[in-house]
């Protein structure tokens, strides 16, 4: 460019004088729109797809095939190649990402500091700040792990979501380890056809972020995992594969799992031995998790044996299965789960250590792929012996439309009750709930707020609940 770059930039409201910024093209608006703003706040570059008609003089201009590609390119140099001296682990799936990462990340804490970028938080190293989204940008996600190494980390754990695979987030990212969980019907609003999303997912593994992980962690009890394992064997023989499940093939598998209201319980058997496990997390959902946690790590190199010492100090995730125990003699759990497959894990899971009955505060949110709604439906009606049909993230579309979508599902009219307002609802399945009974407030999770129109509302499950229990004199004296 023959002149001094102070940075680069993607939102034009964030370009300082002497950026770089590029014009990605979006769902919802075309970076394009926005190239006079960049450069009245001081751009001196622009990439783009497409050349505007009337270009601003004194900016330089470079028209790219693909703005998104050319971005990580070039944020991966700009953030000088953070990936080289950091061991990245990618986790992928529908399911468990957030809990596989998590666990990944405490197993490694050690001497060394680990970071971690996820649905819940940004974890530097040196410090911690929310997420905004699961998968970074290419440009925020190369400069986030800069900081980590800048910190002195030596491993970083990465959500991977489809998204940031179809958009090219991760693209030119070294994995050390990749992980997939698993695969079920979601973001089909984005992707069009399940196929389609599988394809997303599979690019972590195949080489289409533009490396292949020196190691591919697969889930060998998801259909999807075992055609990918199959794959790798077959096409990706220099990836060394590893796989986990109970299936009796799996290297790293559970066995003699037994679920409990407050623990589960497996013996674990890997081709270096075998060890009993005993843990907090419940469900057999959470025994995959771990599954996939622990093959990682042996993966890595480390000795179950020792890492696993510090299953015991393992706090769990927020919002997920996370007990809400205000005294009170029935369970109450919060969950982030939101398709119909993780719902049916959540309530299948407490079904079976549940000795009275089963209850769930569930919604669908707005914008999004319609036809999942009559299956969350179904997998309530099915699994629970009542359901709270609610809003969740309403956000631009009206709550009857959605209503009108999920009672396509219902087949027990007397099974479920519809209450538009979220605090109506919890407040109403707190006080349908008798000794022995369990609760299940799904699709939220972590998420401390509701989102409406283009407004957000603090909102949080957990936190509701606590105060519903409170206010009712559900307490034990």
């Amino acid at each position: 460019l023959g002149r001094p770059i102070s940075g680069l930039a993607i939102d034009s409201r964030h370009v300082m004088p002497g950026n770089v910024f590029f014009a990605l093209p979006g769902l919802r608006a075309d970076g394009a729109t926005f190239i006079d703003e960049a450069v009245s706040r001081g751009a001196v570059a622009v990439v783009a797809e497409k050349m505007p008609p009337f270009p601003p003089a004194k900016v330089t201009f470079l028209q790219v095939a693909d703005a998104r590609t050319t971005l990580a390119h070039i944020a991966q140099r700009y953030h000088r190649f953070p990936d080289r001296d950091l061991t990245a682990i990618g986790v992928t799936g529908t399911n468990g990402k957030t809990t596989v990462a998590h666990l990944i990340k405490h197993f490694l804490n050690g001497q060394e500091r680990v970071g971690l970028l996820g649905t819940i938080h940004y974890d530097l190293g040196a410090r911690t700040m929310p997420s905004y989204r699961t998968t970074p940008e290419s440009l925020d996600l190369y400069g986030l792990m800069a900081q980590m190494r800048d910190a002195g980390c030596r491993h970083a754990v990465i959500e991977v979501s489809s998204h940031g695979l179809e958009q090219k987030r991760v693209l030119g990212l070294q994995f050390g380890a990749a992980v997939f969980t698993n695969l079920t019907r979601d973001h089909l609003d984005y992707h069009g056809t399940l196929e389609k999303y599988s394809r997303a997912k599979t690019r972590l593994f195949t080489g289409g972020t533009g490396a292949v992980p020196k190691i591919a962690v697969v889930n060998l009890d998801d259909a999807h995992g075992a055609k990918l394992a199959a794959k790798l064997t077959a096409e990706l023989p220099d990836v060394e594969l590893v796989t986990f499940g109970e299936n009796p093939g799996a290297q790293v598998r559970a066995d003699n799992v037994a679920l409990h209201l407050k623990h589960s319980s497996f013996r674990l058997v890997w081709p270096g031995g075998t060890h009993p496990i005993d843990t907090a997390l419940i469900g057999r959902f959470n025994v995959s998790n771990l599954l996939a946690a622990i093959a990682t790590m042996w993966a890595l190199g480390r000795d179950p044996r020792a890492f696993l010492e510090k299953l015991r100090t393992f706090a769990g995730v927020p919002g997920r299965m996370e007990p809400v125990n205000q005294g009170q003699s029935f369970s109450i759990f919060v969950d982030y789960a939101h398709t119909d497959s993780a719902l049916r894990n959540a309530l299948g899971t407490l079904r079976a250590v549940t000795p009275g009955r089963l209850r769930v505060v569930f919604g669908c949110v707005g914008h999004r792929d319609r036809k999942p709604r009559p299956l969350m439906v179904r997998a309530a009606q099915e699994c629970a012996d009542h359901a709270f049909a609610t809003a969740d993230n309403p956000r631009t579309e009206p709550i009857g439309q959605i209503f009108d979508d999920m009672r396509l599902g219902v087949s027990a009219l007397e099974k479920i009750s519809w209450i538009e307002n979220r605090h109506e609802a919890i407040r109403t399945a707190i006080e349908s709930c008798q000794p022995g009974d369990c609760l299940l407030i799904a699709g939220k999770g972590h998420e401390a707020y509701q989102e409406f129109a283009d407004t957000v509302f603090p909102f949080d499950d957990r936190l509701v609940a606590r105060e519903l229990l409170a206010a009712n004199a559900l307490v034990k004296p």
